[in-house]
């Protein structure tokens, strides 16, 4: 059988479920009810009629302990009359009479057997019959001869023996026990008859209850079935308005797909042609770009051809003109260097690698390159105030913030206008919206369209163009908005439609870039070996190999040369001399950065210069951390100060040495 705990009823039951339970266990503790009702007053029926039989069998012992009497006394009469008036049917009667007495006393014999005192007592009683038996058989036996005078002095023999007084009171102890246990007999009649019949009035009570709650169940089954109903209708109805739902929402569901389709197709046929044209505006920039790039470009080999061949000829003439011609090529080659490097940071080749930055000196130096980017129908104007403060920032990524600010000033004048570069010193106090402090500002001011107020709250959002469609080629305000902040400065847009945009680049005076950081790095009279350094070379190619060789040894220092990062390897793990590790960035086989790795792993006091012109090339800025770089081409001063740079940082790195 089911049963249902309270831990089942914990877990949510439904409430149908636990109505049916409660149903169904309220029901069967009725019917166990009722049934053990019912058991009681069986059980008792039957205790109230054996107690009437054993009252009945207390009867039967009294009624025949008094036929038996009067069965002797009748028998004893009919032979006082046979001894007296020697008539044989009056001996027949004693006779009969007595054979009757013997009939009642085997009967009294079966009814006492299951009583021992009665059964008994009835023993003794049949032993005093048999006694009488034979004392009235004596006086009969004369009556049968016909000698009457004997036989009644038998008989009054007989009528005084002590048998008579016996039997008597036999027969009374009988009698009397009957008695005692018929009183006790009826009261336990009378008792089993009232829990007879309180059981039946109980059986009885149950009865009319269980009609009175049959009759409620059926009242509460046909109000239940109304209400199924009610409820089956009520459901059909809102199944109906459910499916009708479900129908239009799968209807609306399928028209919103198809939007959303469309919208997509549409969005990425936009994408497309959005891509498309900013890569021919790019194109179209880069190749006004380049054109003038190969302008100052073939200006500066012709520089640097020109001289180098003047230098020859006047050598060969041994002429003092030759030093004046080696240094005009000298100067053009400084200047392509410094094109090189422009380009770099324009394409965003370059990590990010902070060092101190006087703005007021980068923006001038980049007057070329904006007039060549701009055109020449755009007045580019510079101005800053005196003694500007340095910066802390990447110096090619601010040039490339400063130009890409500027070319989307020339999209947002349509390639004519005025644009003004002011740099200078800001000091901002409490409750502005730039963080107090001091700044050194760059603002770049156009007359162009500027912008609205929802475009210039949104300008600095990924992949959100300040421009309108098949405008500008810039590579967006939010690079520039994550170059400021990483710095430490802030960005700010001053702007009306129809009279110009100013974009502010607030960058944090570096107060120790013009002073202790440079009072920091320990002259190289402190370094190991009193300025003369065992240094291990790494460059692949053979003329550069050979130039920085020459380079080194000019500066006095003792050369280990090798191609490769495996060569340069073994011959640290060989236990080499080494004060500097000076190494390219790609290299076949290994990169500088993995050397570098390694190399630390066995020497981990050896200063570390990187020498590469292209520093994208060996991947991230974080390959680069902590030690310095030089790019090329570069000449020996620049050498010689990037190698007193690397060995203060390692001795800065190194605990004790700077103190020796």
């Amino acid at each position: 059988m089911a049963t249902f705990s309270p831990a089942a009823i914990d877990k949510g039951l439904p409430p149908a479920l636990l109505r049916l339970a409660a149903a169904v266990i309220a029901a069967l503790a009725v019917v166990g009810l009722l049934l053990a009702v019912v058991t009681m007053v069986a059980r008792s029926n039957a205790e109230r009629d054996l107690a009437l039989k054993r009252e009945q069998h207390s009867y039967d012992v009294m009624v025949l302990t008094r036929s038996l009497d009067a069965s002797i006394a009748r028998a004893e009469a009919a032979l006082g009359r046979y001894v007296v008036s020697s008539d044989r049917r009056t001996g027949t009667i004693f006779y009969d009479e007595w054979r009757r007495a013997k009939a009642q006393l085997r009967q009294l014999r079966d009814l006492t057997a299951d009583e021992p005192e009665q059964t008994a007592l009835v023993g003794r009683l049949g032993t005093v019959l048999d006694d009488r038996e034979r004392e009235l058989a004596a006086a009969a036996a004369f009556a049968n001869v016909r000698k009457g005078w004997y036989a009644v002095g038998m008989f009054g023999k007989a009528g005084e023996s002590p048998n008579v007084g016996r039997i008597t009171t036999l027969l009374s102890e009988i009698a009397a026990n009957e008695r005692e246990r018929l009183g006790q007999r009826s009261q336990a009649t009378i008792f089993s008859g009232e829990r007879a019949n309180n059981f039946s009035t109980l059986l009885s009570v149950l009865g009319l209850g269980m009609v009175a709650a049959a009759l409620l169940l059926g009242w509460l089954a046909a109000a239940a079935a109304s209400g199924r109903r009610s409820a089956d209708a009520l459901a059909e109805a809102e199944g109906d308005r459910a499916t009708a739902l479900e129908t239009a929402v799968a209807e609306r569901t399928r028209e919103l797909r198809e939007a959303n389709a469309q919208l997509k197709e549409e969005a990425e046929t936009r994408a497309r042609a959005e891509a498309q044209l900013a890569q021919a505006q790019k194109m179209e920039a880069v190749g006004q770009l380049t054109g003038g790039i190969a302008h100052d470009f073939n200006n500066m080999l012709a520089v640097v051809v020109g001289g180098l061949d003047m230098a020859r000829r006047k050598f060969a003439q041994k002429s003092d003109e030759t030093g004046q011609y080696l240094e005009s090529a000298m100067e053009g080659a400084d200047r392509a260097s410094a094109l090189t490097r422009r380009l770099l940071s324009f394409a965003r080749a370059e990590p990010l690698l902070p060092d101190s930055v006087h703005p007021d000196r980068l923006v001038q130096g980049m007057t070329d390159l904006l007039d060549r980017t701009l055109g020449e129908r755009i007045a580019v104007h510079t101005s800053s105030g005196s003694r500007v403060w340095p910066i802390w920032v990447d110096r090619h990524q601010l040039e490339n913030a400063i130009l890409n600010l500027a070319v989307n000033a020339r999209d947002a004048m349509e390639g004519e206008g005025r644009l003004d570069i002011d740099v200078r010193n800001i000091s901002v106090g409490a409750g502005e919206e730039v963080v107090a402090g001091d700044y050194a500002r760059i603002a770049v001011t156009d007359t162009g369209s500027g912008m609205s107020e929802a475009v210039r709250a949104r300008a600095f959002e990924p992949f959100f163009t300040t421009k309108p469609a098949g405008k500008g080629t810039g590579l967006g305000l939010s690079q520039i908005f994550g170059l400021v902040r990483q710095s430490g400065g802030d960005i700010r847009i001053e702007s009306e439609l129809g009279r110009g945009t100013t974009i502010s680049l607030y960058f944090p005076r570096h107060a120790t870039a013009a002073g202790r950081r440079e009072r920091t790095i320990p002259p190289i009279a402190t370094l190991p070996g009193g300025g003369t350094l065992d240094v291990l070379m790494v460059e692949d190619d053979s003329r550069v190999h050979a130039a920085t060789r020459a380079a080194l040894t000019e500066l006095g220092h003792r050369v280990t040369g090798c191609a490769s990062g495996q060569e340069a390897l073994a011959l640290l793990e060989g236990g080499i001399r080494l004060d500097l590790l000076m190494t390219d960035v790609m290299m076949p086989g290994m990169t500088g950065p993995e050397l570098v790795a390694r190399a630390h792993a066995v020497r981990p006091d050896v200063a570390v210069l990187f020498v590469t012109g292209y520093v994208g090339e060996a991947g991230q800025a974080d390959d680069f951390a902590g030690h310095e770089v030089l790019r090329k081409p570069f000449t020996i001063a620049a050498l010689g100060g990037a190698i007193d740079k690397a060995m203060a940082r390692q001795v800065r790195a190194t605990p004790g040495v700077a103190a020796a």
